[in-house]
């Protein structure tokens, strides 16, 4: 196969799908995993199934990812240039609020679904020169944000991981980074109650935008890519560690009237 060859995660919506596209229309041959058939199918059929390669997979699930990597291997000689962890999901609410089961499904999917991924992935990836794996870490990673402690606990985890990988693996040839972008308008945001950050802070980037930072990331290196005001929040989270703090408290906490008046509902 003359193409170069991605596998994206969590390809059916949002950034997963607009990365395909991305990837397709530059003549790359693209792997969709999710576990949205349906959102799957849809996407084949735009870019075409003699560019893409798609089959229903759940991270979570060690052997969904063995067999459904493999499949794709096999179709491209064993040859794999970029893995993109995109899959991830949130739960909006303070932490007391929000079901154990949410939070335990968060971790899975956000933080041991791309060591699945990876620890699969590699075999092919050492195989091919030049090879990446690019995460989907998130703003959240710098600086814990209220209403969605254990997502950005599992993007602070999968930053750590991406740091300790890019060291362990360049031996390999393997170069690994990751994407953090602020609020992105996806799916991932739709919620039946109020978000304070997104309100004060808006949800302003597209996931085009982040698509192009995946096409740069795959081309380029960089340890972490800082979307939009994520390198704001960077910058002072090293020069003026102190503020950071009061600043996500200002952006991303209710006012103690509504609080109050939440707790006596």
């Amino acid at each position: 196969m003359d193409k170069k060859r991605i596998i994206i995660t969590g390809a059916a919506s949002g950034i997963g799908r607009e990365t395909a596209v991305l990837f397709a229309k530059n003549n790359w041959y693209v792997g969709l995993f999710d576990v949205n058939e349906a959102g799957l199918n849809h996407l084949a059929s735009e870019i075409g199934s003699a560019d893409c390669f798609i089959q229903v997979m759940d991270v979570t699930d060690p052997d969904s990812v063995r067999q459904a990597i493999n499949a794709f291997v096999e179709q491209t000689g064993g040859k794999l240039d970029v893995l993109l962890n995109n899959a991830g999901i949130l739960t909006f609410g303070m932490f007391d609020q929000v079901s154990l089961t949410d939070h335990l499904r968060t971790v899975d999917v956000n933080f041991k679904g791309c060591l699945n991924c990876i620890y699969h992935s590699i075999p092919y990836l050492k195989k091919t020169p030049g090879s990446r794996i690019i995460n989907m870490s998130s703003a959240s990673s710098i600086y814990g944000t209220p209403d969605l402690a254990v997502y950005s606990a599992t993007k602070h985890a999968l930053s750590a991981m991406t740091e300790a990988l890019n060291i362990e693996l360049e031996q390999s040839g393997i170069y690994v980074c990751d994407i953090r972008p602020p609020y992105v308008t996806t799916p991932l945001l739709d919620s039946p109650h109020e978000i304070t950050s997104v309100k004060r802070m808006g949800a302003n980037i597209g996931p085009e935008t982040v698509a192009k930072a995946v096409w740069k990331a795959a081309h380029n290196k960089k340890l972490h890519w800082n979307i939009s005001i994520t390198w704001a929040v960077n910058f002072f989270s090293h020069i003026m560690p102190f503020s950071v703090r009061f600043v996500t408290k200002l952006l991303t906490m209710p006012s103690p009237k509504k609080i109050m008046k939440g707790i006596n509902q």
